[in-house]
C-alpha cells in the first residue's frame, strides 16, 4: 500500500512541478517543495510570498492534532491490538478488528494530514512561504461541493482541477468534466486501497461517483431550493453523503488485510 501510494504521489508531485510557471526561485526552495511539502501548488510555494502568518493558536491546534494522533497510535493501539487476531476470524472478531482498524486510521490521519502537514504549513508560512494547509476545516463544510472543492485535501484537489477538470470542461462540459475528475479519483484510490487488499475492487470508485452525483444534486434546481449547499441542511446533507457510503471507500478487505496488519507492524500488538 505504502509503495503504491508513494509511487502515485511521487508521479503527481513531479507532474505539478514540471507544470509550474517559469519564475525564479532558489534551488533550495525547489528541493523543499519536492521533498518536504505535500501540497501540489508549485507556483504558490515557489513564487508567492505568504501574508497569512500562523497565529500561536494555530500552532497549538496543529500540534494538538498531531499529539492526539500519536496518543491513538502509541498508547491506545498497543492496549487494544493484542485482542485482534489476524487469522481465522469469526464474524464478531471481524467486526471488532474492523472497528479497531478504523480507530487506527483515525490516528494515522491525525498524525499526517491534520497534524504533521499542518505543522509544516505553519513552519513554511512563518518563514514567508505560501504553503496553505491542505486541510481547511472540513467539518465546516456546508455542502459536498464545498467539502471536496475548498476544504478536503487541497493538494489532490488542486492537481485534479488543473490536470483533469480545466482541460476537459470545454469538450465534456462542466458535468462531464466533474464526473471524469471523480472517476479518476476513484480509480486512483482503488489502486492504493483495493489492490493491496486483494479485494473490494471498484468500491472506492463507487464512493467517489456517489460524491459526484451528490454535488450534481446539490447544484440542481431542486437541490438549491432544498438548501442542500448551505446552512444547517447543507452541513447535514454533506455529513450524510460522506459518512453513509464511507465503508465503500475503506472497505473491510482493506481495513482487515492492510490496516490492521500495518498497525501490528508498528508494534502495537
Amino acid at each position: 500500500m505504502w509503495l503504491l501510494a508513494a509511487t502515485i504521489y511521487g508521479a503527481l508531485k513531479l507532474t505539478s512541478w514540471l507544470g509550474r510557471s517559469r519564475g525564479t526561485a532558489p534551488a533550495w526552495k525547489h528541493a523543499f517543495y519536492l521533498l518536504a511539502w505535500p501540497g501540489m501548488d508549485a507556483d504558490a510555494f515557489l513564487y508567492s510570498f505568504c501574508v497569512n502568518r500562523p497565529t500561536l493558536g494555530e500552532w497549538a491546534f496543529a500540534a494538538a492534532k498531531f499529539t492526539a494522533g500519536l496518543v491513538i497510535l502509541l498508547v491506545v493501539m498497543p492496549a487494544i491490538l493484542p485482542s485482534v487476531t489476524l487469522t481465522k476470524m469469526l464474524p464478531a472478531d471481524s467486526l471488532h478488528a474492523y472497528l479497531v482498524g478504523w480507530l487506527g486510521m483515525l490516528g494515522i490521519v491525525l498524525v499526517l494530514h491534520f497534524g504533521l502537514f499542518h505543522v509544516l504549513s505553519c513552519a513554511y508560512r512563518q518563514a514567508g512561504i505560501d504553503a496553505v494547509p491542505i486541510m481547511n476545516w472540513p467539518l465546516r463544510s456546508r455542502g459536498v461541493s464545498e467539502f471536496w472543492g475548498q476544504r478536503w485535501n487541497l493538494a489532490f484537489r488542486d492537481l485534479t482541477h488543473r490536470l483533469l477538470f480545466r482541460p476537459t470542461v470545454r469538450t465534456l462540459g462542466p458535468v462531464g468534466a466533474l464526473l471524469l475528475a471523480f472517476l479518476v479519483s476513484g480509480l486512483v484510490h482503488d489502486a492504493v486501497i483495493s489492490l493491496p487488499a486483494g479485494g473490494g475492487y471498484g468500491l472506492p470508485t463507487v464512493f467517489f461517483l456517489i460524491q459526484a452525483a451528490a454535488i450534481l444534486l446539490e447544484r440542481s434546481r431542486w437541490g438549491r431550493a432544498a438548501g442542500l449547499g448551505h446552512g444547517v441542511r447543507g452541513w447535514l446533507f454533506c455529513l450524510a453523503v460522506l459518512l453513509v457510503p464511507c465503508p465503500l471507500l475503506f472497505h473491510p478487505p482493506f481495513v482487515l488485510r492492510v490496516v490492521v496488519p500495518f498497525l501490528h507492524a508498528l508494534g502495537g500488538g
